[in-house]
């Protein structure tokens, strides 16, 4: 039985959640990247795409090591195996090398509800519209494929770049967690949040869209 909900967007239905697939995705495509689910033959090109520690700056201590790598990577599938997250490789289409890695987590299919997180690219893949793109891909399936009502994306507050990012796509800021948690490597970290529901997500659409139009 449905109940009606009443909010910001006015009368919706609740009903109960419908079950999200298993896998919860394949591999999504796009023309300029396409996220296979991370598996153990991304791991030396990914390990080679990570060397630069700008890339870890605003998340984590930088896994200068390939045994650190290779930790945070075991961490990722380990996540995956117990359901609470899915990791992807990040595959550039031209010729197959994987560029970077991404994620879906916080899966909530009982409130319509996940985050994209753990998102870095090799410098190689910077300012190409590779980030854009599978953004887009992430946000198509969420809410076109999971039937997501909320997608919540978040970084570091001193991240100033994501943070410009994440408004030029159309999230909606929601607000700073202070000293959110403390990061090995960054220290205390205050956590800036954006989201994006399901009535946002055609104008949100529409400006990905016109982003990846601009690279040509």
């Amino acid at each position: 039985m449905a109940l009606a909900a009443r909010g910001r967007y006015g009368p919706r239905a609740v009903s109960d959640a419908r079950p999200w697939p298993s896998p919860l995705a394949g591999s999504l495509t796009g023309a300029i990247v396409r996220l296979e689910p991370l598996a153990e033959h991304h791991v030396d090109a990914l390990f080679t795409a990570s060397r630069d520690p700008a890339i870890w700056r605003w998340m984590r201590a930088y896994p200068a090591s390939r045994a650190s790598f290779d930790a945070w990577i075991d961490d990722a599938l380990r996540a995956r195996e117990e359901g609470s997250e899915f990791p992807f490789a990040t595959v550039r289409v031209r010729d197959g090398v994987p560029v970077g890695s991404t994620r879906f987590m916080a899966l909530r299919p009982e409130h319509r509800g996940l985050e994209i997180g753990w998102t870095w690219l090799g410098p190689a893949a910077w300012r190409t519209g590779a980030n854009v793109e599978a953004k887009l891909l992430m946000l198509t399936h969420a809410f076109d494929a999971l039937g997501c009502m909320r997608v919540e994306l978040k970084t570091h507050a001193e991240n100033q770049r994501s943070r410009d990012a994440m408004t030029a796509m159309g999230a909606w800021f929601e607000g700073i967690h202070r000293k959110k948690q403390l990061v090995p490597g960054i220290g205390v970290r205050d956590t800036a949040w954006f989201s994006i529901v399901d009535e946002e997500w055609p104008a949100v659409r529409r400006r990905l869209r016109a982003r990846l139009a601009a690279h040509g």
